[in-house]
């Protein structure tokens, strides 16, 4: 069959992925799927709309059944869908059963295999092929690709033992689109960079362009980096809230105060410990930092200053990438001239003395967050954020996730919406109960007092 490109609608709320699904659909996407967010957020009120505004398309009600094959089949055929997803990881009895559902119903059955690699997913994927499944699905997880993993070489080992269609899915763009193809993919699931584009018709036409040429188109979003030149260049281009966001909201080091403007800093550190007003060990660490680290200076929250003109001047030569500094910094007119990225929580015009207390390059605490020698800093005018050195990949990944989303929504809002009316805020606050619905009392014994909100 010829390679099809099916878009895939990890929304929540099903009014952005009707408008995402008619600007795919419009660039040419073959196969609509509501992906198992819209399904567990809409339920199969999703399909009834898709159907509704697409009559002729291919619908995929991305399930993912673990359980109770029949019912959900059925549930899904009733709805509109063509096609619906079982989870390899469930029993092969419950596999079995949606394969029956689907042809009493008339639903094609694709089978995710999710969580199961090597020999066990060839053996798995040739049963679904006897069985009579539709297709299989090669899943690289969300969650996955964060830390950087690749499903065309999955593919490549699965392709030649299956003879039903292989679709593959796992943060697929226009640089990888024909890659999959020539592994041998027989369709093509997009989500994010086409979802996640401020114009998903474009980013349609861009992907089946690069799908039926054979030649990967360059995007500089929707990738997932592995390496530290990708690392810093994701950690460069995203802001300090989208890692923060990356991170549940968290890794900020509190009163980190940008004092150059417009400069950003991304780096791995080398920490300084001293106490407040030595800068001796502070300035010895710039000959220990190599270029492109930031040097992260822990002197007790307070003046005088370690840090000043000629310590940033030495930086520059040294092609470190900036300085954050949880006690004083002076000299702040030189720096700016200069524009050497420098964060710290206290300035003032007076120094310390040089008497060579303290330590580099171990662990320290600034503002009750860890940070050790290697871990990644990120600094702009938003401020500071850590990431530890063991979650650099991840984290860089989803905080291109994180951008890439807000794009989608930036170009929503200046379409005419609010971010209240676009992400159904209201629809999503949560929701406040009288009683603890049978759990345990607190410790002390005596039962929690919860107001019931009404609308």
């Amino acid at each position: 069959m010829e390679p099809v490109l099916q878009v895939a609608l990890d929304f929540l709320e099903l009014s952005r992925a009707l408008k995402a699904a008619r600007e795919a659909v419009k660039g040419g996407a073959q196969w609509v799927e509501a992906g198992t967010p819209l399904v567990k957020s809409e339920g199969l009120a999703a399909i009834r709309a898709l159907r509704k505004e697409f009559p002729k398309a291919y619908l995929i009600a991305d399930l993912k059944t673990l359980d109770a094959g029949r019912a959900e089949f059925e549930a899904a055929a009733k709805a509109g869908a063509n096609c619906a997803t079982v989870c390899s990881t469930g029993s092969d009895s419950t596999i079995l059963e949606c394969i029956e559902a689907g042809k009493n119903y008339g639903i094609d059955v694709a089978v995710d295999l999710l969580g199961v690699h090597g020999e066990a997913q060839i053996e798995l994927a040739k049963k679904c092929d006897e069985w009579g499944a539709h297709h299989v699905g090669l899943h690289l997880p969300i969650d996955d690709q964060m830390r950087g993993g690749d499903p065309a070489a999955e593919l490549r080992l699965l392709r030649p033992h299956v003879a039903i269609p292989i679709a593959v899915a796992g943060g697929i763009n226009s640089e990888t689109a024909a890659d999959v193809v020539k592994a041998g993919a027989d369709i093509v699931i997009v989500g994010g960079a086409i979802t996640k584009s401020a114009d998903a018709e474009k980013a349609t036409r861009t992907i089946l362009k690069a799908m039926r040429s054979g030649v990967a188109i360059a995007t500089e979003l929707y990738k997932r980096g592995g390496s530290e030149a990708e690392i810093r260049k994701i950690f460069e281009a995203v802001s300090t809230p989208n890692i923060s966001d990356a991170m549940h909201r968290s890794g900020d080091l509190p009163d980190m105060t940008p004092q150059v403007p417009k400069v950003k800093m991304a780096g791995p550190c080398v920490t300084v410990r001293t106490i407040a007003g030595d800068w001796a060990k502070p300035v010895e660490a710039i000959d220990v930092a190599k270029p492109g680290e930031v040097i992260v200076i822990d002197a007790g929250g307070r003046g005088p200053a370690v840090w000043g003109e000629l310590a940033s001047e030495s930086c520059l030569s040294r092609k470190i990438a900036g300085v954050v500094i949880d006690g004083g910094i002076r000299d702040i007119d030189s720096i700016r001239a200069v524009g050497f990225p420098a964060f710290a929580r206290v300035v003032t015009p007076t120094a310390g003395e040089p008497k060579g207390f303290g330590e580099i390059n171990t662990p320290i605490k600034i503002g009750g967050v860890s940070i050790a020698p290697g871990d990644w800093i990120v600094g702009d005018e938003s401020g500071v954020v850590r990431v530890p050195k063991a979650r650099a990949i991840e984290i860089a990944n989803r905080a291109m996730d994180v951008l890439e989303k807000e794009n989608r929504l930036r170009g929503e809002i200046r379409s005419g919406g609010t971010l209240a009316k676009i992400t159904e805020l209201i629809k999503w606050e949560k929701q406040i109960v009288e009683g603890n619905g049978g759990a345990p009392a607190p410790e002390s014994g005596k039962p929690r007092k919860t107001a019931r909100r009404t609308k």
